[in-house]
Formats: C-alpha cells, structure tokens, sequence
C-alpha cells in the first residue's frame, strides 16, 4: 500500500479532524486514564512521555503504510478531545471500519457523533468506499447512539468477536452504505 496524507475536514458543528502531532500528547495522557480506552486501542495503559510520543508516531506509521486515516478530533479552540480512525484492511473488498473514542472529559459535547459524521462524509464522497463497518460492544450505549446518529445501521451480534483486555467479548455490527446515503 502507498503512503496516506490524512487531511484536514471540518465538521458541521465547528470542529476540526485534523492528522496527529506532538502536541496531542496531553490527549494521550488523558486517554490512558480512562478505564476503556486502552483496552480497546493501542493508547498506553501506563502513561508517559516516551509512550505517549510511540503512540503518535504509531498514527503516523498508520498513515504512512497506508493502513488507514487516523484523525484527531479538535475544537473549535483547538483543544485535541478524541479521534476517529478509518482503516482500509479490507479496502480491496469495498469496504472499510472506523473507530472512534473522546475522552472523558469531553463526553456528551457531540464530538465524537461530529467527528465520525465528517469521516464518514470524506470516505463515502472523496474516497468512494462502498461499504463502512464498525463494531461497538452491547453496553456501550453511548457509542451505539453516536453510530446510530451518524447514519449507521445494527447489522447483528457478532459473538465473541473481540479481545477486550484478556476477554473475548461480543459485538454489534454497524453498517452504513455509499447507496444510503
């Protein structure tokens, strides 16, 4: 695969999906704090500088190897609160997965629904890809409502589909189609 520029989009509600730097470090910092967070990506469950700093670096070589688009999520100000990430795998198929996480402390500000939305926009108009997925655990009921939001439709449970930590746990399947919108 050919290396990827991540660009820069903008959201509908004034914030900005933008590639990683150095200076999100302090979003790292925040995000292996959260008790989910870096059960589920590759965010240090121990922070600090030299982990936050390969985390980056690893969004960096993402891009870089054309595995996919990872994005931060900043505000209007901005202040880093999230990411979205786009990951062509299965690009060959017609189909690629997102991923997405704010941290805590900017829950329930409709970032992580604006963030996903402006990804999906760019991959389904610029990118042309047929098909999207992403897969949220049944508890989750915030991230489901954002997958939800963003034009997503629950496809089934696919069981024991993910190590979480040292568990194999169960998955929603979410879909959305270039043909839906």
């Amino acid at each position: 695969m050919e290396s990827l520029d991540v660009p820069e989009l903008a959201t509908d509600e004034g914030l900005t999906l933008r590639p990683w730097c150095l200076a999100d470090l302090d979003l790292v910092r925040e995000a292996s704090q959260d008790g989910y967070i870096p059960l589920i990506t590759t965010v240090p469950t121990q922070y600090s500088e030299a982990e936050g700093v390969a985390f980056v670096e690893r969004q960096w070589g993402r891009a870089a190897a054309g595995a996919g688009y990872p994005f931060v999520i900043a505000t209007e100000d901005g202040i880093p609160v999230g990411t979205v990430g786009l990951w062509l795998r299965n690009i060959g198929e017609g189909r690629a997965s997102l991923g997405y996480w704010v941290v805590k402390s900017a829950r329930g500000s409709g970032a992580a629904e604006a963030g996903l939305s402006a990804v999906v926009r760019w991959a389904i108009t610029d990118l042309e890809i047929p098909r999207l997925e992403l897969y949220v655990e049944p508890w989750n009921v915030a991230s489901l409502k954002t997958a939800e939001r963003a034009g997503f439709k629950r496809e089934g449970l696919l069981r024991s589909w993910q190590l979480v930590g040292s568990e194999r746990r169960d998955m929603f399947m979410y879909a959305l189609l270039r043909d839906d919108s």
